[in-house]
């Protein structure tokens, strides 16, 4: 059921209504049942892996947290009576059966993403592998299911078992309840991959209806859809008509679908959150933010601070840190440093980590050779860029422009355009292709191409780029005026020191997001929300925020305004297929 299908707005009114309706204590049961139904209505089938790993991962941090009672429990009673040495081999055991079990919980679980995921690729080059040798032998694939949201859920889960095991988060010794965190059914779609520790509370806690909540959350939802549908959904048609004819549009019509690209992609991840997000907040329930601009990046290091935010932190706190610090890395680097010297020594654990954590998020979004070979771009890009440090330091202490206005721009802009370039594996979906066309890009470039006439052969009308040129000029302003809030809170907030969203981070990974704020229009999620013309300026951290600050009158004309918009310049209608949002295929 998509986001953007009647069925599924039909489907959130009567789960709001109904929501406020039931009984406080038990809202969070009528939340998980509507969540499993939701699922259910994608397939019957699905149930039975997202029910597996529920069960798989309660049953498992119920033991992890009863062997983390055990020791504390051990280490009370006995305290004073043990030497420091039976000590430490009692927490070495309670160690090691510990982490036999979260080994066992990650590899069914992960098994199961793997095996329905990747089953068919692995075959594929498997296959390719025996052509190459020469053999004449070839491997069936085989038809699997791959349930709705996988790797969301999945990833979400085992985060949450990894935290139980590491004793940063008790388990939870209800189910059903654990059984809501994974399965609420917003996220399903398309994340974020949120943490337990900071959906938990909000999530079974009794909410009584709150008209500025449920406001800000009706915001939040259309300004969700008038991106998804308003924008992505209509400048789609350009990109596909361009990306699917490489031999017809070349040149500077590379350039153009990779633009075009960028912006269908923004529109379509950060409307699919913002709705998400919105749904969630309308019933009291906080859900973190998953995209702060990232188009406003200087560098691509504070991109991915920006960008997916929740996936970022996920591969950095489980994959990144865990293989860092690990013994044999640790090892790898003491002999690094003594036979190649500190220099060497201390990149080793920075950069091999690096390239695990971006070779699995490559794998992550696909099961394919242009996923996986994009990861490892990113990878080399920020490798590169982080040797280079030294020499900009060098470049900005002979050339004062870090604090130039034009400077910044062109730092954006720069971004963009890498970003964009580094997409293309994304668009094109062939990694030779991909290359051919990057190069083709600037071997043919010719601006006379780039005429009115080529635009309009792209499948879209001059009112539709009027159109898409207006929204996209309302995004920006909205962007802008967010940044500009939130930088003003920040400085407040900070005795007048300016935070910025830069990390400081070392090496590839991608460093947690300096802020919770939300995209392009985020107001404070919660149903303690504040604001309307009470509200004191210095309260204003948002654009929602804002219209509900001024009169009343201007808060319904604009809500009103933005219906209207999607409805009648929404990209549906009669011969319209529904696009799906791009991350629903994990």
């Amino acid at each position: 059921m998509l986001f953007t299908s009647y069925g599924f707005i039909g489907f959130i009114t009567v789960v709001f209504i109904v929501y406020y309706l039931f009984p406080k204590k038990a809202q969070w049961c009528f939340l998980l049942a509507a969540s499993w139904f939701f699922y259910f209505l994608a397939s019957p089938s699905y149930l039975i892996f997202i029910g597996a790993t529920c069960l798989s991962t309660w049953l498992v941090s119920l033991k992890l947290d009863a062997l983390h009672v055990r020791q504390e429990d051990y280490l009370r009673e006995n305290k004073g009576k043990i030497s420091r040495e039976e000590k430490k081999a009692f927490k070495a055991q309670i160690k090691k059966q510990k982490w036999r079990w979260l080994l066992l919980c990650l590899v069914f679980n992960l098994g199961i993403l793997a095996v329905l995921k990747y089953t068919n690729f692995a075959i594929a080059n498997f296959n390719g592998f025996l052509q190459m040798v020469g053999s004449q032998r070839q491997l069936s694939f085989v038809s699997l299911v791959l349930p709705m949201g996988i790797s969301f859920y999945t990833f979400q889960t085992m985060g949450y078992i990894i935290d139980v095991y590491r004793g940063t988060c008790r388990a939870q010794k209800n189910l059903f309840k654990l059984a809501l965190f994974v399965s609420f059914f917003p996220q399903l779609v398309q994340g974020p991959i949120s943490r337990y520790s900071d959906l938990a509370e909000s999530l079974y806690t009794p909410h009584y209806f709150d008209t500025k909540t449920v406001s800000y959350g009706l915001y939040r939802i259309l300004w969700g859809y008038f991106k998804k549908l308003v924008i992505a959904d209509r400048i789609l048609v350009a990109v596909n008509t361009i990306i699917q004819n490489p031999e017809t549009y070349q040149g500077g019509f590379v350039l153009v679908g990779m633009l075009f690209y960028a912006v269908e992609l923004y529109a379509d991840f950060t409307g699919g959150i913002d709705i998400t997000i919105g749904i969630a907040q309308t019933m009291g329930i906080r859900v973190k933010e998953n995209f702060i601009r990232p188009y406003f990046s200087k560098n691509i290091k504070e991109y991915w601070n920006r960008w997916h935010i929740s996936m970022g932190t996920w591969f950095t706190d489980y994959i990144f840190y865990p293989i860092s610090v690990c013994k044999p890395m640790l090892k790898l680097s003491t002999f690094s440093r003594k036979h190649f010297g500190d220099v060497i020594g201390k990149r080793v654990p920075v950069y091999l980590s690096a390239l695990a954590v971006w070779f699995t998020t490559g794998l992550w979004h696909g099961a394919s050779w242009n996923f996986i070979v994009w990861g490892l771009m990113n990878y080399v890009v920020i490798m590169i860029s982080q040797e280079l440090q030294p020499l900009y330091r060098r470049f900005h202490a002979r050339f004062s422009v870090g604090d130039k206005a034009w400077y910044g721009v062109f730092e954006i802009v720069r971004t963009i355009l890498l970003m964009s370039s580094l997409r293309m594996f994304d668009c094109y979906r062939n990694v030779p292709l991909t290359f051919r066309m990057f190069a083709n890009m600037f071997t043919h470039f010719k601006i006379s191409e780039l005429n009115a006439e080529a635009f309009l052969g792209l499948g879209l009308s001059a009112a539709e780029y009027a159109l898409l040129l207006v929204s996209l000029l309302i995004v920006l302003a909205v962007s802008i005026t967010q940044e500009k809030l939130e930088a003003k809170a920040k400085t407040a907030a900070a005795g007048g020191k300016v935070i910025r969203h830069e990390s400081n981070a070392s090496g590839a990974e991608s460093a947690r997001p300096g802020s919770n704020a939300s995209g392009a229009e985020s107001a404070r999620p919660g149903s303690n929300v504040s604001g309307g013309a009470e509200s004191a300026k210095s309260d204003i951290r948002s654009v929602r925020d804002l219209i509900f600050s001024a009169p009343a009158v201007w808060k319904y004309i604009i809500f009103a305004a933005l219906v209207v918009v999607v409805i009648v310049f929404g990209a549906y209608g009669i011969g319209y297929d529904q696009t799906q949002f791009i991350y629903n295929q994990f």
